[in-house]
């Protein structure tokens, strides 16, 4: 994995400039390479991919589409930003699975992971569900940031410790819909 560096000056954001960190034409790449390798990891078994809302849905929904095999589908909705750009520390569970994970291979996906406590919060809290096996895959790592000891299984890209928003990534529910990623600067 090579480290993400911002590209262009593009836009400005609630007043703030941003530019470029990746191309939609990174993402698909990235995308279909993920997709690639879970489906090697997994091949012969059912996955239950978990997507963590609401940033990780349209990562999520193009991810499926690149997995071979049996998918099945469910969200669960965490929260330590409120609206802000940091971080609050603590992790809120605001909406938790419509189905029971026991025997199940899951596979947990989301948007970023950054100080990794919502991630590592939500891995241990499901492990108590007993699943037959937990994984995880996230679009962007911001190792810089990471507060707890906590890695993904599967990433995406790792960027520079900048905000981001696009690609269902916000800033207050804003820039979800962009289809590039863009740093706040």
């Amino acid at each position: 994995m090579e480290d993400i560096k911002p590209k262009e000056l593009k836009m400005k954001i609630r007043g703030r400039r941003a530019e470029i960190l990746i191309k939609e034409e990174e993402i698909k790449n990235k995308v279909r390479e993920l997709g690639k390798k879970i489906s090697e990891d997994f091949k012969g078994k059912e996955i239950l991919v978990v997507g963590i809302l609401k940033g990780s849905f349209i990562f999520m929904a193009d991810l499926v589409r690149e997995i071979k095999g049996k998918v099945y589908i469910d969200f669960m909705q965490v929260s330590s930003y409120n609206t802000s750009m940091e971080s609050s520390g603590e992790v809120i569970f605001v909406k938790d699975l419509t189905q029971n994970i026991d025997g199940k291979n899951l596979l947990i996906v989301d948007d970023i992971i950054d100080t990794g406590r919502t991630l590592k919060a939500l891995v241990e809290a499901l492990k108590q569900r007993n699943p037959s096996s937990l994984k995880t895959c996230v679009l962007l790592d911001k190792k810089e940031r990471r507060e707890v000891d906590f890695e993904a299984d599967y990433v995406g890209f790792v960027i520079p410790d900048r905000f981001v928003i696009g690609y269902g990534l916000d800033w207050a529910e804003e820039g979800r819909n962009l289809k590039d990623i863009y740093c706040i600067i």
